[in-house]
């Protein structure tokens, strides 16, 4: 079933004015990926899983001036999923829908896109309190994230101080660390104001939405139409100090009398280095602190995750990376590993996981974690 569309595509119109416009040069590129892997465990409670997905991919600029562009990118998200819970038994999902589908009209120091894309901001790397928007996973070797009806405005100063600007309509999916999906018919907006600040940069944003009590896991637990004004705060910065430091602060107030913790803080502070050992070995930390209150300063319920990430090239075409979580209050890791061989068009990854059979960590991905419990994935990936 091909989903998506409606009054979600409103990139429609610029996308047919500029495949209209009889102006030269013109660059069409078609490109994309086929991606094929399996996921073995080594746990009863845990089903091995066949996948293969089907991303095609369409860009099309046209130069309106020396400095003046409008382009458009369409792609599709075509895959399917086989879980055997025996040798005779196999259940199957799959889907056909928009990637992405937007246009853009630009110059060197702005942007306006309109349509489904990616919004993605801030400092931190592995857990983001400013993943407001997508859902990235630093595990995932395609780093593929579902995007969100939108348009968006940028403007970049001359000193590298940018603003954004941003409206959303029609998102009626959980989004980022949302537990509660925003109301399809009313819009969201927000923005965001990052300036150079000595060695690196300081970022203020801020959005408001209007979210939907009566759908996400507490479904019926509400009274009938009850949408509750939801406003997010943010502040983030980075500098590089012979080290890189980050930090990254967020609240989220949702105004409803019917939820406990109506307040949400989330604290990320970090740091990396590259260490002149063999052809350079990366190491990243992080630390992120969650916090569900009744006001915005009180204590309340807390949540604690600790991350850290190693890179090493072994040669030009390998690369060994490994992440591990630790969970302060449930005293659990997570542990994983990924040997990735790149060539031109290729990419193999082996990948090793150990975790919790309760996956506490990236809310509301699309489908089953294939990273629960102790097991393996192999990914093939051909990229067109």
């Amino acid at each position: 079933m091909i989903k998506g569309y409606g009054t979600k595509i409103l990139a429609i119109p610029l996308l047919l004015s500029l495949c209209s416009i009889p102006i030269f040069p013109q660059t069409l590129d078609f490109k994309g990926l086929i991606a094929l892997w399996g996921v073995g465990s080594f746990q009863k409670s845990a089903d091995p899983q066949l996948g293969l997905r089907f991303i095609p991919e369409l860009f099309l600029e046209k130069s309106l001036s020396n400095n003046i562009s409008l382009d458009a990118n369409v792609s599709l998200n075509a895959y399917g999923v086989a879980t055997f819970e025996e040798i005779d038994d196999v259940h199957s999902e799959g889907d056909i829908k928009p990637y992405r589908l937007w246009a853009r009209f630009s110059s060197s120091q702005f942007e306006v896109r309109l349509g489904l894309q990616k919004i993605s901001f801030g400092s931190a790397a592995l857990l983001r309190p400013l993943m407001w928007f997508d859902r990235l996973d630093p595990r995932d070797p395609l780093q593929l994230t579902e995007g969100v009806y939108a348009l968006l405005f940028r403007y970049y100063f001359v000193n590298n101080t940018n603003i954004w600007v941003w409206g959303l309509y029609g998102n009626d999916d959980p989004k980022g660390w949302e537990t509660f999906p925003s109301d399809k018919k009313t819009p969201e907006y927000g923005g965001r104001f990052q300036l150079p600040l000595f060695s690196g940069e300081l970022a203020f944003s801020y959005h408001h939405r209007t979210a939907n009590l009566n759908r996400g896991p507490f479904e019926g637990l509400f009274p009938a139409n009850n949408l509750v004004p939801e406003n997010r705060f943010g502040i983030d910065g980075k500098w590089d100090i012979s080290i890189g430091v980050w930090a990254e602060v967020t609240w989220t107030h949702q105004e409803s009398d019917l939820l406990p913790y109506p307040w949400q803080r989330a604290i990320n502070a970090g740091l990396d280095y590259t260490f002149d050992i063999g052809n350079g070995l990366y190491v990243l930390g992080e630390h992120l602190f969650l916090s569900q209150a009744q006001s915005a300063w009180s204590s309340g319920e807390d949540t604690n995750f600790s991350s850290f990430l190693i890179r090493y090239p072994l040669s030009i075409m390998d690369d060994l990376t490994a992440i591990l979580y630790y969970d302060w209050e449930n005293k659990e890791f997570y542990r994983f590993i990924n040997w990735q061989r790149t060539y031109d068009n290729w990419m193999f990854n082996i990948i090793g996981f150990w975790n919790p059979e309760e996956f506490l960590l990236y809310p509301n991905q699309a489908g089953s974690n294939p990273f629960v419990g102790k097991g393996f994935q192999i990914m093939v990936t051909f990229n067109f």
